[in-house]
């Protein structure tokens, strides 16, 4: 069982920047992939990043290209979501995720999610 804890949401203005964190309880190696879903109210989960733990290949939802950054600290068991550019429509929980993953962000693939972080974006 691996546990998923995810720190760094909060409130920012629009075109502020956010970094989350998410550190896990083991090995980042236990899984093939990390990575970011959200959810606003009202609307569907839906993938952001994942990143492909051996390697680092890291792979994007569209709204995400070129403003999010997803990364691997694999010493300290820990994947990092940086926010830049964010925009009225980015507020939702974000969630940590971790599993086998695969091709897509098809949310069964991740076994393990965190709690969750709050990202709002004032306009």
């Amino acid at each position: 069982q691996v546990q998923l804890v995810e720190s760094g949401g909060g409130s920012v203005q629009a075109g502020g920047s956010l970094r989350l964190s998410c550190t896990a309880s083991q090995s980042i190696y236990m899984v093939n992939y990390m990575g970011w879903f959200r959810q606003a109210p009202g609307k569907e989960r839906e993938g952001v990043a994942r990143i492909y733990t051996q390697l680092g290949a890291a792979y994007y939802y569209p709204f995400a290209k070129g403003r999010f950054t997803i990364s691997l600290d694999s010493a300290n068991n820990q994947v990092f979501l940086a926010m830049n550019k964010l925009e009225p429509e980015d507020p939702a929980m974000y969630y940590c995720v971790a599993g086998s993953g695969g091709r897509g962000f098809d949310p069964s693939l991740y076994q393990y999610w965190g709690q969750g972080t709050q990202v709002t974006v004032s306009s």
